[in-house]
């Protein structure tokens, strides 16, 4: 088995409960390992600290996999089947399915300690992600298959696994196109398509569009609490959803508003909004939808004083990096300036950032100045993250990426 050796920095980052080495960490001179293989990591006096899947391509060089040194293959993969299936256990306790709540993630990375690899489960579909060039390969997929098919559908439970690969990191990582073949079904149509639930809201699912992996679970109690602080209010007249997608806030804050108007840039995401849109007919509001950028959007309507009792800020990541992390800021302070002028007094904002460079500290300071200039009291309702399915590892601040702002506006 090759070795990395690596700074005292990361090493003490290591020791710290962190996983991931990056390419800057490594000390210089050093044999390449093969691409994708497991790694011994040793500090710089070759103290071992533990196996690690190896990149050739990417920034992140090693994510740590064990805390034993020399791992074997074949333990590695025991390691995947078994963490695959405490995070289905995991998942049972804290996101149980049931008719409202048919969709959630299964497997979180590094969250459920599988550096790289990402599964969502939509009714009866999986989505798995096998994203970087140690877990994209048969052996992995195979393991991680076999302990979906044995953890989702013991008795032949409808289901059907499907392969898709994030393609920014796919090209970041240099990884092969997957099969276009499903990797399991035990139905011979092997469906592309389902409908699945959110707090008893119907949503349409492609395997083949949408971002990611083609929703957004992770707000899903998001969702629910915006509603419900929405009517709380009483100010349940008009509301703005900006960066809709496919309407997940837009559709929730539709069950209690007279009138929603979602707003995104993707008139595909749109077409995907209205079809949900279609699958609630029960939902009262008046519910419309609009192609715009939302910077120039929001500058518009503020400079026609237009007036809202909530709006929704769920923008997507502003921030990539930490040199983008300034510019984020400044984006996140002008959507909510722009915001904070619009919403009528005791109105609300559910004021979003998924950016796991900008801390909750950082994305809060910005809110706050944002509600000093707009000459606004703002009240901080609630705080919220990622639902339960989506954990969070307190040795792992990448885990803590999205951040759910619910204000009272007077």
């Amino acid at each position: 088995m090759s070795t990395l050796r690596i700074t005292r920095r990361a090493a003490d980052r290591l020791r710290l409960g962190h996983l991931w080495v990056y390419r800057t960490d490594l000390e210089p001179a050093q044999t390449e390992p093969p691409a994708g293989s497991l790694v011994t990591i040793v500090d710089a006096r070759n103290q071992p600290l533990g196996t690690a899947l190896y990149s050739s391509a990417s920034k992140i060089a090693a994510r740590l996999v064990s805390q034993t040194a020399e791992l074997a293959r074949e333990q590695y993969l025991g390691d995947v089947r078994s963490r695959v299936e405490a995070a289905l256990q995991l998942r049972r306790e804290l996101a149980p399915i049931t008719a409202g709540n048919n969709a959630h993630r299964l497997i979180f990375s590094e969250a459920d300690n599988l550096p790289g690899i990402l599964a969502d489960r939509y009714n009866d579909l999986v989505i798995l992600q096998l994203l970087a060039q140690g877990t994209a390969q048969d052996d992995v997929r195979q393991t991680v298959v076999a302990a979906l098919r044995e953890g989702l559908a013991p008795n032949d439970e409808t289901l059907t696994l499907w392969e898709r690969p994030d393609p920014r990191i796919r090209e970041l990582e240099q990884l092969e196109a997957p099969s276009p073949d499903p990797l399991f079904s035990s139905d011979s149509s092997a469906a592309t398509t389902t409908i699945f639930s959110l707090n008893g809201l119907r949503f349409g699912y492609d395997v083949g569009a949408g971002q990611k992996t083609g929703a957004f679970l992770d707000q899903r109690l998001n969702y629910a609490a915006a509603a419900d602080h929405v009517q709380a209010s009483g100010r349940t007249g008009r509301v703005l959803d900006v960066c809709t997608y496919h309407g997940g806030f837009a559709l929730h804050l539709a069950q209690v508003c007279e009138r929603v108007t979602g707003v995104d840039a993707s008139r595909t995401a749109l077409e995907a909004a209205d079809h949900n849109l279609a699958l609630n007919p029960q939902l009262k509001a008046e519910t419309d939808w609009i192609e715009a950028d939302a910077f120039e959007l929001m500058s518009a309507y503020d400079a026609q004083h237009e007036r809202f009792d909530a709006i929704v800020l769920d923008p997507p990541a502003f921030a990539k990096s930490k040199r983008a992390a300034e510019g984020a800021l400044r984006g996140y302070k002008e959507l909510n300036l722009r915001a904070l002028r619009m919403i009528s007094a005791g109105g609300t904002l559910i004021t979003n950032s998924c950016s796991h460079h900008v801390s909750l500290e950082d994305f809060t300071a910005i809110v706050t100045s944002a509600a000093a200039d707009a000459g606004r009291r703002v009240q901080l309702l609630e705080t919220r993250a990622a639902a339960a399915d989506h954990p969070e590892i307190l040795t792992l601040p990448e885990t803590r990426y999205l951040k759910c702002l619910i204000c009272r506006v007077d």
